[in-house]
């Protein structure tokens, strides 16, 4: 082997050695955590579109339900119980029978009555031929005048007797029909505070049964006077609508606004308002707690989910997204509707903002939208 080659072979393997501890130097740990700090972390963050659309202006209150009709059964006689037709609870239609009373007296008296009647009947008739054959004698001279009038007197006692008991046994009847007491209106019935056997009169202070009207029924509660011109509005315009929603129950029950109080309540500022609703399903029962959404109109506006929305000492804000960074956008709630937040200044449709991962966040900080997490 030459001179010269064994120059290039020494000049190569020099170039391999140098190569191997350029890379060693470069690629130490300390010096790859500088090259990561000098390119920025993105944060992984939930975002979303702010939009513009309808979104109903909404008056929340605490309302309970009112039967429109709630009715004490009471007795009219004095009598005993001898029958109970009706489930406690149950559902009852009006004209269904409830209580039947002990009714043999009333009966019997009846017959006497009408015995009575039948009596006085045969004496009218009776006197009515008297009169008949008086008449024809004093056309004849063949009697007085005197016993012809004393034959009208007589019938006209025995008239006045048949239409005197003919009334009392009218009297008797609707007294019998008291026997059985009935169902006034149709709703759900109370427990009979009763039982077969107990005496029962008018003078009792409690009631044996009370049924409530369950569809249509109220809704009453109240709301500030500031919002009474709205209300007003809406209830000439027929687009105060109300969902009542009850505690634990998932779904809502519908109704419309019917009645405003005429007066303002000095000490509460506050005025009443009654929303009649259908009820069919039975959802609202009666002295229930419920909450009453009242929407008044639908606007349009821009709305943003309300999970994006941020407070701080300065006020609201979210975190807007433009050309992969977050930035800080002062905004102005107007109000909230179920999960979405209607806002009135700082956004005006179609940018982009945060609504996970707010936390990591400040001006300027590069993000990377992902798809929402399993659960949220």
């Amino acid at each position: 082997m030459t001179k010269r080659t064994w120059l290039w072979v020494a000049g190569a393997a020099v170039a391999v050695v140098a190569a191997v501890v350029l890379t060693r130097i470069y690629w130490t740990p300390n010096n790859a955590a500088a090259q990561n700090a000098q390119a920025p972390r993105a944060v992984p963050v939930e975002v979303a579109i702010v939009q513009r659309q309808r979104v109903p202006v909404r008056i929340e209150a605490l309302g309970n339900v009112v039967p429109i009709a709630s009715v004490a059964i009471k007795p009219r006689l004095e009598s005993v119980i001898t029958g109970v037709h009706f489930s406690d609870g149950a559902r009852v239609k009006e004209g269904d029978l409830l209580f039947t009373l002990d009714s043999r007296q009333i009966e019997a008296e009846i017959k006497r009555v009408e015995a009575v009647i039948a009596g006085a009947l045969a004496q009218l008739e009776q006197a009515e031929r008297d009169v008949q054959r008086y008449t024809e004698l004093v056309a004849k001279n063949a009697t007085t005048v005197v016993t012809l009038n004393n034959a009208q007197t007589q019938a006209n006692i025995s008239r006045a007797t048949a239409e005197s008991n003919k009334a009392t046994l009218e009297n008797l009847k609707v007294q019998l029909d008291y026997a059985k007491i009935r169902a006034p209106i149709s709703g759900r019935i109370s427990a009979a505070s009763v039982k077969i056997g107990n005496f029962v009169r008018p003078a009792d202070t409690g009631a044996l049964a009370v049924i409530n009207q369950m569809a249509p029924v109220y809704v009453s509660f109240s709301v500030p006077q500031r919002l009474l011109p709205d209300v007003r509005k809406a209830l000439a315009a027929e687009t105060a609508t109300v969902d009542a929603i009850v505690p634990g129950e998932t779904r809502r029950a519908p109704g419309v606004v019917t009645m405003i109080d005429n007066t303002v309540d000095a000490a509460t500022g506050m005025v009443a308002i009654r929303a009649t609703m259908p009820n069919d399903d039975e959802i609202l029962w009666p002295g229930t707690l419920v909450r009453a959404e009242l929407t008044t109109r639908i606007d349009e506006a821009v709305t943003v989910p309300s999970n994006a929305v941020n407070v701080s000492q300065n006020g609201t804000f979210v975190f807007v997204v433009k050309d992969g960074a977050a930035a800080v956008q002062r905004i102005k709630v107007d109000r909230v509707i179920d999960d979405v937040s209607v806002v009135t200044e700082g956004l005006s449709g179609g940018e982009t903002v945060v609504t996970d991962g707010q936390l990591l966040l400040s001006t300027g900080t590069r993000v990377a939208p992902r798809g929402k997490s399993a659960g949220s």
